[in-house]
């Protein structure tokens, strides 16, 4: 390799001599990686890739990477590492059909806010825009679900770029971003000095400036409050201030509900923790949503699935909205205070200024709305004397087996609201699920990458039959890379949140839901992977035991009622207090 001097100004204003190196832009784009401390790669190799890959070769005792099925399912897969460890997840796919294949995973992250760099392999600079083989304008196609894009046609762009990237994607409101690098940028010669992280980018603020006049003006309405509410999101966990949060709600001594994607910031069993927002959330925080004096959102976005109608929601109420992202603010609801900034930085301040105190009668509206809950429909859900098995019953005993201490991935539909609402979460990071996107197909990848990213826990996904049989591939990746995810499948033969829909709403007009499946314990031996079907309660501890004492990845399938709903609810186009029990 031929080398030079150079002279290199650092961050500290010293000066250092540094060699620099001829290498090809594919193992530069490792070499950032690396130094970034990225340890596991999804991905799926193809032409337009295929000299990063043959770098990798190179490197397997450094960056671990995973041979996905599809795409999608390395988009999913990083969302799930990224969740559970708190870093930024990586994906690498070809051009063409291998890089439209991660649109909806990057949408799901973009929507939800999960940090991940995706790279994808381009055809020769040349070629562009000549629809040579398998190229496609990845670019303008990912500039709406992703937090930043670019295309790089030289090699001396990647260290920058690759910076760049990874800066953005985990600073701020974390999110996806996508490099696109064509093939003679990966095969090209050129210097590379040595890597340096991004830490700063003009124009970029990841991180808003905190004004304390507001923050000031949010303890006066605190202090003043008798009735006040906290709804909090996964802001909390973005921001690694759990610690910070727990604080705040403990010294003010506020009643606090949660997001689905807020799940865990504070234990499940926590006094002050009332429950969980929105359609499918718990009676007393959407009912009393409408009769707070001060309603504290923090690291939230009031999606509609949690607010109703607007136009009845809160109206009685002052609000102070806690975000990191600008954005957010007077977005959907309009602020009476708005605190920008990072959640760990504003909490502490906020904090210091509130009064301690103890809202008891306040709190104790909640347990009684959560009493009629309970004796309405939560005790027939997780308790029921006849009949056939629910989906209650199967996540409320997995919990007691569990002591709430497991990673739950859920998918979407029907047992993802059940699960949300009966799973303990006693740490943080342990829910996850498709929340703004709603991805079916999302749970079994996203288990998979979880594992990966909290490889001391156990990781249950939690998915329906239909939402399995959008992912059931990766099944292949369990095969081959041998990670530990047990699977438990509610079987109620219908896709069963449409179904409850058309029950309640379209006079039974049961269309195209019936949904039939094909033999999952055995497709799953076909991976090699035990399991075993159950169809009566007398089997349910037992197999629950067996697959979570099993070495390795396990499937259970259960067989659940069939027309069982999801209540409370809160009907489309209502406000949050009109929420139905029955």
């Amino acid at each position: 390799m031929q080398q030079k001097d150079v002279l290199l100004t650092t961050s500290s204003e010293e000066t250092a001599t540094v060699a620099a190196q001829q290498l090809k832009g594919q193992e530069i784009v490792l070499k950032c990686l690396i130094e970034e401390n990225v340890d596991t790669i999804f991905g799926y190799p193809g032409g337009a890739i295929m000299p990063i890959y043959d770098a990798l070769f190179d490197y397997e005792d450094k960056l671990q990477h995973i041979l996905v099925r599809h795409e999608q399912g390395a988009t999913h897969a990083a969302q799930g590492y990224a969740r559970t460890s708190g870093k930024v997840g990586v994906v690498f796919a070809t051009s063409g059909p291998g890089a439209t294949n991660l649109i909806t995973g990057l949408a799901d992250a973009q929507i939800d806010s999960t940090p991940m760099v995706a790279i994808t392999g381009q055809v020769f600079a040349h070629l562009l825009g000549t629809d040579a083989f398998q190229e496609t304008d990845v670019i303008n196609i990912t500039t709406p679900v992703t937090k930043w894009n670019y295309q790089i046609t030289d090699a001396s762009e990647i260290e920058e770029v690759m910076a760049k990237a990874f800066y953005i994607a985990r600073t701020g409101r974390p999110g996806p971003v996508l490099i696109d690098i064509t093939k003679n940028a990966q095969l090209q010669l050129t210097e590379y000095y040595g890597y340096k992280k991004c830490d700063h980018i003009r124009s970029y603020r990841p991180a808003p400036i905190v004004r304390k006049e507001y923050i000031e003006q949010a303890a006066e309405l605190i202090n003043k409050a008798e009735k006040p509410f906290v709804l909090f999101g996964q802001g909390v966990l973005l921001g690694n201030a759990e610690a910070e949060f727990k604080a705040f709600v403990e010294k003010a001594g506020i009643p606090s509900a949660w997001t689905i994607m807020g799940a865990g910031a504070i234990p499940t069993d926590h006094e002050l923790n009332v429950g969980m927002l929105g359609m499918h959330g718990n009676y007393g925080p959407n009912v009393l949503t409408n009769e707070c004096d001060v309603l504290i959102a923090i690291g939230m976005r009031f999606d509609d699935r949690v607010t109703g109608r607007l136009d009845k929601y809160a109206k009685q109420a002052k609000v102070i909205h806690l975000d990191i992202d600008p954005a957010e603010i007077d977005k959907n609801v309009k602020t009476t205070v708005p605190v920008w900034g990072d959640c760990k930085e504003t909490l502490p301040l906020l904090t210091e200024l509130v009064d301690k105190k103890k809202h008891t009668a306040w709190l104790q509206k909640f347990r009684d709305y959560e009493k009629e809950e309970v004796s309405e429909c939560i005790d027939k859900e997780i308790n029921p004397k006849e009949g056939e098995m629910t989906m209650g019953e199967v996540i409320n005993l997995l919990n007691k087996l569990t002591h709430g201490d497991a990673v739950i991935v859920t998918d979407v539909g029907q047992h993802q609201m059940v699960a949300c609402r009966y799973a303990k979460f006693n740490h943080t990071r342990s829910n996850i699920t498709s929340g703004g996107l709603g991805t079916m197909g999302f749970a079994l990848p996203a288990a998979i990458g979880a594992k990966f990213g909290a490889q001391n826990r156990t990781v249950v996904a939690i998915i329906g039959d239909g939402g399995f049989q959008m992912t059931l591939q990766e099944l292949g990746t369990i095969m081959q890379s041998g990670v530990d995810v047990k699977i438990v499948i509610l079987n109620n033969q219908f896709l069963g949140m449409v179904r409850q829909w058309q029950e309640l709403f379209h006079d039974r007009r049961y269309s195209f839901v019936n949904i039939t499946s094909p033999d999952f314990v055995a497709l799953a031996k076909s991976y090699y992977i035990d399991g075993q079907k159950v169809s009566e309660r007398a089997q349910l501890q037992s197999a629950l035991e067996t697959m979570l004492n099993h070495k390795g990845s396990y499937l259970l399938e259960v067989m659940v009622t069939k027309e069982n709903n999801v209540f409370p609810m809160v009907p489309q186009g209502c406000s949050v207090s009109e929420i139905r029990l029955k």
